[in-house]
């Protein structure tokens, strides 16, 4: 049993989608996000989505951070992240523009002061004004605070993405076939319309990397900040404080604290440009959150074999959380990133051009693997390191 399971986590997310597997799949099974038709509008040429993501539990390493050293803008990247998480979800169907956000916060007031609320909510708007200087229009809309200490040990920072869109400009994923390959784009380093250096980490796995990464005497000092019913050796396992200093080639010093919450990416940017110049060459789009490298694999309009032999190297969060759990090969891609968030299923002849476009932003893309004929759908991963994992 993985040490991400016996967290109470699941990356595959098993029992969620056997809850709601009687549920209307909407009218392209096969897309990223759920499609209806336009109940807002009446239009039969648009559909209506409304998607629901957030933070997960890296508001757990934003608490410790604060705690530890007094610093509340920890707080304005995990607003950042309850955000990427639903508008890049939403990108993977075609959508970058016109959209509407409402925020869910549900704190224990005891242990989450007014102040943190206005790192989250000010931190929000921050984030949809930055967006909106590269073309990416998010209306904030509001939504509940609640204070629910006996529902939530710290801080739960959640909301929902709601757009109406053109069905001539979906992407369904149905387009996917045998011969294309898949550009990878980089969820780490410094993209253009980034602040600072991008760890990589996204906002999924963060149960792992916490409890992995951090020593035990965080477990001693804030019991709120994991579920007490754990047996003790999946508790805070690691040998790292969050104030650890860390150096980056090429970057200036973090620490480790800083590496583990690094916002997380949006895509927004550079897909929007995709999306307007190369639209009919893009087969699928992929966010690699929950399942990691294996997510493609939900999305696939038929029977296909997905070989990942070319993926970029680790960056140095995931080794240094690989390092402390000891996991193998096959929890680490099943649950993090490693290395790419987003994957675009091509032709060969459009994806150089891809990357070039990627390259603009300052985000490194590379084709990481491809699409063949098979049986059954099955994914195979080689990674760098000459490890293999097969779904």
């Amino acid at each position: 049993m993985s040490l991400y399971a016996q967290r109470g986590v699941s990356a595959q997310k098993e029992e969620v989608h056997q809850a709601t597997e009687k549920l209307d799949k909407g009218i392209y099974p096969n897309a990223f996000c759920k499609i209806y038709p336009d109940y807002m509008g009446g239009d039969s040429g648009w559909v209506n989505l409304m998607h629901a993501d957030g933070a997960g539990t890296k508001s757990i390493l934003a608490y410790l951070y604060w705690k530890e050293t007094g610093d509340i803008s920890v707080w304005r990247g995990i607003a950042r992240d309850a955000i990427a998480m639903n508008l890049d979800d939403l990108l993977c169907v075609g959508i970058f523009d016109n959209l509407l956000f409402s925020s869910t916060i549900d704190r224990n007031k005891r242990l989450i002061p007014g102040e943190v609320l206005s790192a989250i909510i000010n931190g929000t708007q921050e984030f949809f004004d930055e967006l909106t200087s590269h073309g990416i229009n998010i209306r904030f809309l509001g939504g509940e605070t609640a204070d629910v200490g006996d529902v939530v040990r710290t801080i739960a920072v959640n909301g929902t993405m709601t757009a109406r869109w053109p069905k001539d400009r979906l992407i369904t994923n149905d387009r996917i076939a045998a011969g294309d390959v898949i550009v990878g784009m980089a969820s780490f380093g410094q993209a253009t319309y980034e602040q600072e250096y991008n760890s990589g980490i996204g906002s999924n796995g963060l149960t792992s990397a916490r409890h992995d990464a951090l020593e035990k005497t965080y477990g001693a000092r804030y019991p709120e900040s994991f579920d007490n019913q754990l047996e003790d050796k999946v508790v805070y396992i690691g040998p790292h404080l969050l104030t650890d200093a860390w150096e980056l080639p090429g970057f200036p010093p973090t620490d480790i604290g800083h590496l583990l919450l690094s916002p997380t990416r949006t895509y927004a940017p550079v897909l929007k440009r995709l999306l307007i110049d190369k639209f009919v060459d893009i087969h699928g789009l992929i966010h690699c959150s929950g399942g990691g490298q294996t997510k493609c694999m939900k999305y696939l309009p038929g029977d296909f074999l997905v070989v990942k032999d070319s993926l970029f190297d680790p960056p140095p969060v995931f080794q240094l959380i690989r390092d402390a759990s000891g996991s193998d090969a096959r929890e680490m891609y099943q649950v993090f990133n490693m290395g790419h968030r987003l994957e675009i299923c091509t032709t060969p002849e459009a994806a150089n051009d891809m990357i070039g476009i990627a390259a603009e932003y300052n985000i490194a893309a590379r084709v990481v693997g491809r699409i063949e004929p098979a049986s059954k759908k099955s994914l195979r991963i080689t990674t760098p390191s000459g490890e293999f994992v097969e779904l």
